[in-house]
């Protein structure tokens, strides 16, 4: 199947989505989200692609902190992949989540991933033109210590 070349890093993405079928195949659903992001990172790590789990970032608007935010894997320094392990299918929640991690990112490719189901769900998650709001959006994925919350 040839690349779109409006896509960007769906090589990347492609390679990501096929690690990820392997590790559905081997572990099937009904496991917590950490069993598979570990499984997954060693399986991309296998395939020869550099992975950070639980990378973290620090969020602003401007000048003003908005708190970290812990993306579930970033690949290749590109790539947004959210982990969910539901037996329900995915739903404009968890789509909205990484469209929420690409605009604090600026990064322009997310993959949502659902192992919880008895095929592994995925979808390829691009950032709209617009992305107006999503300070306020993001809040609620943002940790932040306790004292910060209290004087929002």
């Amino acid at each position: 199947m040839p690349l779109d070349a409006k896509i960007p890093h769906q090589d990347i993405t492609y390679k990501i989505i096929g690690a990820a079928m392997r590790v559905h195949s081997r572990l099937g659903p009904g496991l917590d989200e950490h069993h598979y992001q570990r499984d997954l990172t060693a399986e991309m790590i296998g395939d020869g692609m550099a992975v950070s789990e639980e990378h973290a970032l620090e969020i602003y608007d401007g000048d003003r902190w908005l708190g970290r935010l812990y993306l579930d894997q970033l690949v290749e320094d590109c790539v947004v992949v959210e982990i969910k392990a539901f037996a329900h299918m995915l739903t404009n929640e968890e789509v909205a989540q990484v469209i929420c991690y690409l605009a604090a990112t600026g990064l322009k490719v997310g993959l949502l991933l659902n192992f919880g189901r008895k095929r592994l769900e995925y979808k390829r998650i691009l950032p709209p033109r617009q992305l107006d709001g999503w300070q306020e959006r993001i809040r609620r994925f943002l940790w932040q210590p306790k004292e910060s919350k209290a004087h929002r």
